[in-house]
């Protein structure tokens, strides 16, 4: 379920977890999707026999798993009275485990920092991408999003 969280309260949560989201599925067809569309067509990521034979199995490229974050972040939390929220960046980013076809990942998200701006509040969230039954995380960012209000 996802969190509803006021904007008074917001400061007191920097440096906490907000939440975890659900769990994603990552399989072949959208590996093959997101291959097509990006033409980055690695035979580690669409040859499934080949991958199969040298690498154990295809999987994910590390952009299809950071692609997934704003519909990871969406299930974790919402800031009530955002209008709006921009993509402003990524202050790091590391690909820490590979995310094999056929599995699951979900998000854990911690709050950094808040900047208020002329344009609204930009928030620093580290992200946190676990594969189900995976030992360490596929992913971890650092990401802005600057949130509008009306």
């Amino acid at each position: 379920m996802t969190r509803l969280i006021t904007q008074s309260e917001l400061p007191s949560l920097v440096g906490q977890e907000l939440g975890v989201s659900r769990w994603f599925a990552v399989e072949q067809p959208r590996i093959d999707g997101f291959a097509k569309l990006t033409e980055d067509e690695q035979w580690i990521h669409v040859d499934v026999a080949r991958a199969t034979r040298e690498a154990g199995g295809t999987i994910a490229h590390g952009l299809l798993t950071l692609s997934l974050l704003p519909a990871m972040g969406a299930a974790v939390w919402r800031l009530e009275g955002t209008t709006s929220v921009l993509n402003y960046g990524f202050d790091r980013v590391r690909f820490t485990a590979a995310v094999p076809s056929g599995s699951r990942v979900r998000l854990c998200q911690t709050l950094l920092k808040l900047e208020e701006r002329s344009s609204g509040l930009l928030i620093t969230q580290r992200g946190t991408v676990e594969v189900e039954g995976g030992e360490r995380p596929a992913l971890v960012a650092d990401s802005l999003g600057l949130f509008r209000f009306g």
